[in-house]
């Protein structure tokens, strides 16, 4: 005959186990840039964060980094290497196409604006591209307003012609090459390198990430235009693995917390980085306004590019037009209180 204690010893291994199917599941972040980026200081804590909340904590996150380069993120979750990461789409030249839309020149409003509208303008027209093709989009986000930062002073974008520049694709490319100045094509974490031996004499970035990779050592001397250069692009993503292996419910909780919100979050912390690395640039360096003959260059090149761009998206098979009128119309909202 059994005794009390082996019964609740039964009891307990059986509650063991049922509560096993619901145990925590970690999930594996990958980031590319340094831990003091905003990514990883603002961005990926809050996404891990909401995660965890809405699954009542049976999904936890850890953020890994140097899983794989910098464009070879999304490879990585296709491959299982992590299960969420976040992708600048600008390393992938023919995959992604349609997110250079949001990177053009003369878009109004900030950082937050505009990722939300990058999120609303992919879910309803520009994602019918299917350029995600094996992970799952969960938000979209775009740096602060691009920045021309040199080894050299300038007077006027004239003077910039003929001089190599490190670019990292997208419409960053169209406008090196619109203002006649040579591509040089790496990843972020390598610009250091490649500026201080000479093999470029400068870059586009946002204020945050010349702070960040020590870029105010190398170049002093940073420029800005009204409404910036171009807006990179991003995409955070999840793997489907992943997100099949944890409860069902669990998994729309997950994509329900972030979506348009957590775009224009991420958006709002790229703005505060943005400010932080402005600041670091002049206290050793110069930070400089371009405006009248100095920007004239640039001005006239911008409706050339968002023409080229616009007729880029539409060769992908979606509506650039019905698209561009959803960002517009978005960062109006956002930027009127939303």
């Amino acid at each position: 005959m059994k005794t009390k204690s082996t019964i609740f010893a039964a009891f307990a291994a059986t509650l063991v186990s049922a509560t096993t199917a619901f145990a925590e599941k970690e999930m594996i972040v990958s980031s590319w840039l340094p831990p003091t980026h905003i990514m990883n200081e603002i961005v990926w804590p809050e996404f891990i964060s909401r995660i965890e909340t809405a699954t009542e904590g049976r999904v936890t996150g850890k953020i890994e980094y140097q899983l794989a380069s910098p464009p070879s993120q999304a490879d990585l979750i296709e491959d299982g290497g992590a299960d969420a990461a976040w992708i600048f789409h600008g390393y992938n030249p023919g995959r992604f196409v349609t997110t250079k839309l949001i990177e053009i020149p003369g878009l109004e409003g900030d950082s937050a604006a505009a990722s939300a509208a990058h999120w609303r303008a992919h879910q309803e027209v520009l994602g019918a591209a299917n350029e995600h093709d094996g992970v799952i989009p969960v938000a979209m986000m775009v740096h602060a307003p691009g920045m021309l930062h040199l080894s050299k002073e300038i007077s006027s974008l004239d003077e910039a012609a003929g001089l190599k520049i490190r670019s990292g694709g997208g419409v960053m490319g169209d406008v090196l090459a619109g203002l006649d100045m040579a591509g040089v094509q790496v990843s972020a974490p390598k610009v250091y390198e490649t500026v201080s031996n000479g093999v470029a004499d400068g870059t586009f970035f946002p204020g945050d990430t010349i702070a960040i990779l020590r870029l105010t050592e190398v170049l002093p001397y940073s420029y800005r235009v009204p409404g910036g250069f171009y807006r990179g692009s991003f995409s955070i993503v999840m793997s489907e693995e992943f997100l099949d292996s944890v409860r069902e419910d669990d998994a729309a909780a997950i994509q329900a917390v972030l979506g348009e919100d957590f775009s224009a979050f991420a958006g709002r912390a790229w703005d505060e980085g943005n400010e932080r690395g402005v600041n670091a640039q002049m206290e050793t360096g110069q930070v400089i306004d371009l405006e009248g003959d100095a920007a004239a260059k640039f001005v006239g090149l911008v409706p050339q590019i968002q023409q080229s761009v616009l007729e880029e998206v539409k060769a992908a098979g979606v509506d650039a037009d019905a698209a561009l009128a959803i960002i517009r119309e978005t960062m109006t909202e956002y930027s009127n209180g939303n």
